[in-house]
């Protein structure tokens, strides 16, 4: 089933990995959950008399699609976690507004894109690996005569700020040295400056990537230097797992880690965003655990430390914290680690869902462990909303589904978790990364039709046309021709 051309959905359950990890294919009960989807969104235009592909981009269209997957769920056994929503939303205009159209502030603080012009493309090889898989995918083909147009700016702006409820994002960077990235800072702050002659001001903020395990480390702070000069930029990107050599580097290294946070703070940009979690085939596992985590933390108070992925393993199951289970790497790895060192929750260290809620959103008990534990432990103002857009295409789907989920009173009650109120949920969307950040939510979102990208959203939701597509790898030999195509370290 798996390997098979999918229904289109507006709530993605799917296979599709960012390319940092091997995509898991559907167990049968999910598989036949789509298929079961697919069917009733069928069924339920008919009886509104809409048209198929109208009724998909509508609340009615999403809320028919978590309830049949609330249904597969059920039918398996899973108690930890559910979609919570009426039955009558799938039918229901005003049910479905209740239950999935709530409008927080959301500040999504791990989006992606990519470069088509970039030196990267001038790699030996690039151009051909990445040209060729993206074009192969159907899901990668969006009407462009080039295939890698399907990642560029455009693309991006509509996904994320168009066909989503996103009010504010961070684009951030993959694990590659600036010559084989395939961002830009330059295009990067293009696409900023596009994003804020459409009315949205400050909406998209910069990360610039930081390898600091190279052969030359000097280098590598100069850098940061220019690109804190030149593009005002918000925050640093590491990957502490990942290094041209195929080795990893720990925060606290003193030849490494400690004088990158060194420069960090002496440039006065003390935010680092880290990917922890989510580990590299061929590489050192141990850099994907965050045993360092605390310890920097615990040195630098004054860093504020952003923890991409929360740690998290695509194949770990996710139960209640053990701190027998909290060696190597996982979500327990993170919470260990701050407790070792005494950095209690809701200090400087944050988790961040990207990539992390998509996949758990396929597994109701795992979701409500691995929120419940980060909302306990790393603290109810400490845990970012991120979705890894573009390479899951719009971020909508997650908004939605992250909306109508609660934790079960029975986890409540055995493991201390919070009730998922709206009021939190507040927090997780962009009034956590407001603070992270310096934003003012109330300047940012304001009533429709009060700036040009409020106003483009408007008219664009009058006729919408969103793509419900994925544009990662779904299967484990597209992602085998992913790495080959992408040459030196993940995507």
């Amino acid at each position: 089933m798996h390997g098979r051309r999918q229904p289109t959905l507006p709530i993605k359950i799917d296979s599709t990995s960012n390319g940092e990890y091997r995509p898991i294919p559907l167990d049968r009960p999910l598989a036949a959950a789509n298929a079961a989807a697919a069917e009733r969104l069928t069924e339920n235009a008919r009886r509104l008399g809409l048209d198929r592909r109208r009724f998909l981009s509508g609340l009615c269209g999403a809320a028919t699609t978590l309830l049949t997957f609330n249904a597969a769920f059920a039918a398996k056994g899973v108690r930890g976690g559910s979609f919570a929503l009426p039955p009558e939303a799938a039918f229901e205009d005003a049910a479905a507004q209740a239950a999935l159209g709530s409008r927080e502030f959301i500040f999504d603080v791990q989006t992606h894109m990519v470069d088509p012009n970039g030196p990267w493309r001038q790699r030996p090889g690039a151009a051909g690996g990445w040209s060729s898989f993206l074009s192969s995918l159907p899901q990668g083909r969006c009407g462009k005569s080039d295939p890698v147009d399907c990642f560029a700016a455009d693309p991006f702006i509509k996904e994320v700020f168009l066909d989503s409820d996103t009010d504010m994002a961070v684009l951030s960077f993959v694990p590659a040295l600036p010559e084989h990235n395939p961002l830009t800072l330059r295009e990067a702050a293009r696409t900023r400056e596009m994003v804020a002659q459409l009315g949205g001001g400050r909406r998209l903020l910069l990360h610039a990537m930081v390898v600091p395990n190279v052969a030359d480390p000097a280098a590598q702070l100069a850098a940061m230097e220019r690109a804190a000069a030149e593009w005002k930029i918000s925050a640093w990107k590491v990957y502490t797992q990942w290094g041209p050599a195929r080795e990893g580097w720990w925060l606290d290294d003193p030849k490494v880690g400690i004088p990158f946070i060194e420069k960090a703070r002496a440039l006065g940009i003390k935010t680092i965003a880290i990917h922890k979690g989510l580990s590299f085939g061929g590489f050192p596992l141990k850099y994907a655990g965050c045993a360092d985590v605390g310890r920097v933390a615990k040195l630098f108070p004054d860093v504020t430390f952003l923890i991409y992925h929360a740690g998290y393993e695509a194949r770990r199951p996710e139960g209640p914290y053990d701190p027998a289970a909290a060696a190597e790497v996982g979500i327990d790895t993170l919470i260990a680690s701050l407790k070792a060192n005494g950095v209690p929750p809701n200090a400087n260290v944050y988790a961040e869902l990207g990539s992390t809620w998509r996949i758990l959103m396929r597994d109701p008990t795992a979701a409500a462990h691995a929120l419940g534990k980060l909302l306990s432990h790393v603290g109810h103002d400490r845990v970012l909303w991120g979705t890894d857009s573009i390479w899951y295409g719009s971020p909508q789907d997650q908004i939605q589904a992250f909306r109508v989920f609660q934790i079960a009173p029975e986890f409540q009650a055995k493991y201390g978790y919070p009730a998922l109120d709206a009021a939190l949920k507040a927090k997780v969307f962009g009034l956590n990364a407001a603070s992270v950040y310096g934003v003012d939510p109330a300047s940012i979102v304001r009533k429709a039709g009060a700036d040009d990208l409020d106003r483009a959203r408007a008219a664009y939701r009058e006729r919408p046309a969103p793509s419900f597509a994925t544009y990662g790898p779904r299967t484990a030999a597209e992602f085998d021709a992913f790495v080959k195509g992408r040459g030196v370290g993940p995507p």
